[in-house]
């Protein structure tokens, strides 16, 4: 323990009958600790403080991503429920629970979707704020809940940090698990946008000769 100088403050030894440093008698001292607590030493309080700081900005930046878009509106939510219930009979639970128990959903871009240019027109993840955008697209060209399913399992994979080339790769080898198959999808928008896409980012999976459109998954 050490005393501690009411007059200068400073910490003298436990010995010691006056102050080093300004003289003053240290009889009615306070006795001090001479190693302070961990969480009262100012470098605990100063990383502390840092994190707070860390935690409010990050805070405050998603904030402003949900609040500068626009929420689904009650058909919309109606239509992405039922896309999220036939992923989860399909077997894809992770990805439904991710999809209705963490995921904010958008009907429109928020500040930081509007500053980047999209090659996707249904749909766009801001991760790891685990926030989806749904364009009208989305609810305009897929034929079905099927459709819907697909691009929302393609989503799911970016709330799960997977890049493009990974999310189409999954979703089209996963494709028949939600019925999503040639026959009747051959003909729709967002099969041969899909199937193309998946191509360019995976080729080596479209080099099989005799199958429709080189592709060895069918």
């Amino acid at each position: 323990m050490n005393r501690k100088c009411y007059q200068c403050g400073l910490a003298n030894y436990k010995t010691a009958q006056n102050c080093i440093r300004c003289g003053s008698s240290l009889g009615e001292s306070e006795n001090i600790s001479s190693n302070r607590p961990f969480l009262n030493s100012p470098l605990t309080r100063r990383v502390a403080i840092c994190v707070l700081v860390i935690l409010a900005t990050v805070a405050g930046f998603y904030a402003s991503l949900v609040v500068t878009a626009d929420p689904l509106d009650h058909d919309q939510r109606r239509v992405v429920e039922a896309a999220i219930v036939h992923l989860e009979h399909s077997g894809f639970t992770r990805e439904a629970f991710l999809l209705r128990h963490v995921t904010v959903f958008r009907s429109n871009d928020n500040w930081l979707n509007a500053s980047v240019e999209k090659e996707n027109a249904y749909a766009a993840t801001n991760f790891p704020f685990e926030i989806i955008t749904l364009y009208p697209d989305f609810f305009r060209f897929p034929v079905d809940d099927t459709e819907r399913a697909a691009i929302l399992l393609h989503e799911a994979q970016h709330l799960q940090r997977s890049d493009e080339k990974e999310a189409y790769e999954f979703v089209w080898r996963n494709r028949s698990r939600i019925g999503w198959i040639s026959d009747p999808y051959t003909k729709s928008v967002i099969w041969r946008e899909t199937r193309k896409l998946t191509r360019e980012y995976i080729p080596e999976m479209f080099v099989c000769d005799g199958k429709p459109y080189g592709d060895c998954t069918e």
